[in-house]
């Protein structure tokens, strides 16, 4: 992770800063909390969210105590340098002390909103095809291609592909998206049988559109 310029930031009387914290996944901002230098540079060491409790008076780890830990992806600094913005990964049942999944779950007149968290359908998938490896289910298409090892699961990407290709030439969307989620789908149990988290495809495309963008 990249560490912070300092210079860039301003703090206020008591040395604080606010910070947003996102749940990179699903967008959603999950909670509002105040860092100083020391818990700054300790999130950045640490890859998880550090913030200072104003009423305690001390530093204090998101998660410690609830094991709702935040996994940081990235910082981002506002145009003023008067607030951060923490892009993380929520882990746990959320970031709220009360047991909701986001802090701000109330609209402006104190009325309750219903708002779990939405994981992202990429996530629930590579979770379902892990663990049909992991606890093999009897009936399971995805074991079947498992057991059959590389050899089948290849050969089934390629033909995934080749659907994709041909209801493509049809006017009607509809078959495109049907063979393109079982391209998705096989894909994601070739990654599983290569043993390659799908985070690693997400990176590889941060680095691409991140520092290579104007390439495409």
């Amino acid at each position: 992770m990249k560490e912070i310029n300092l210079d860039l930031l301003k703090f206020n009387e008591q040395g604080l800063l606010p910070a947003v914290v996102q749940d990179v996944t699903t967008g959603q901002v999950v909670m509002l909390a105040y860092v100083n230098e020391v818990s700054l540079q300790k999130s950045i060491e640490t890859g998880t969210t550090w913030f200072y409790s104003r009423s305690r008076q001390e530093l204090w780890n998101k998660g410690a105590t609830s094991g709702n830990f935040q996994k940081i992806r990235d910082i981002k600094i506002d145009c003023d340098g008067d607030a951060i913005l923490f892009l993380v990964e929520q882990e746990g049942e959320g970031a709220c002390h009360t047991g909701h999944y986001s802090c701000f779950y109330r609209d402006v007149d104190g009325e309750e909103q219903d708002m779990e968290r939405e994981e992202d359908i990429f996530d629930r998938l590579e979770k379902t095809v892990l663990d049909r490896k992991v606890n093999p289910k009897e009936g399971s298409y995805t074991n079947y291609l498992f057991e059959h090892g590389i050899d089948k699961i290849l050969k089934k990407v390629g033909e995934e592909a080749g659907e994709v290709i041909i209801a493509a030439k049809n006017p009607d969307p509809g078959e495109t998206i049907y063979e393109t989620a079982d391209l998705y789908y096989h894909l994601f149990v070739l990654l599983a049988e290569k043993g390659i988290p799908f985070e690693q495809i997400k990176e590889e495309l941060r680095h691409r559109f991140g520092k290579k963008k104007e390439e495409y």
